[in-house]
């Protein structure tokens, strides 16, 4: 009997005008559905070459730990990530994504986590160019 295949995460990416890249992320939330969400965004950055990028990110599952966010943003290194202002939306909580942020800011990449959308894009838009 085979086991049951575990459920893809669904990623919707759309572009708003030519800076912003949008994207939501619905699943579980394994590292995997974590990792083949960020590979769809380095694939579509390489592309479209996008300045700003909006990650919703809806996975209900138990969050990632400390070890693994620093997997990933190791693994996403020299991806075309460096340069973009990159706000990650937790609607659900934030989890222990905060690591996200840390790691990926010393690895010299311009990360925000947020809670809600609307503070997300305004510090997107209008957030100060040193973070």
């Amino acid at each position: 009997m085979h086991e049951p295949s575990p459920p893809v995460p669904k990623i919707d990416l759309r572009r708003e005008g030519q800076a912003l890249l949008c994207v939501r992320a619905e699943g579980v939330g394994t590292l995997a559905d974590v990792i083949a969400t960020w590979q769809a965004i380095v694939a579509d950055i390489a592309r479209h070459r996008p300045q700003l990028v909006l990650l919703v990110d809806e996975f209900t599952g138990p969050p990632l730990d400390a070890n693994a966010w620093r997997w990933l943003v190791d693994a996403m290194r020299g991806r075309g990530l460096e340069g973009l202002r990159i706000a990650h939306v937790k609607p659900h909580g934030l989890g222990e994504v905060e690591h996200c942020e840390i790691f990926a800011g010393d690895a010299g990449l311009v990360v925000r986590v947020f809670v809600r959308e609307r503070e997300a894009r305004t510090w997107l838009f209008y957030g100060a160019r040193e973070d």
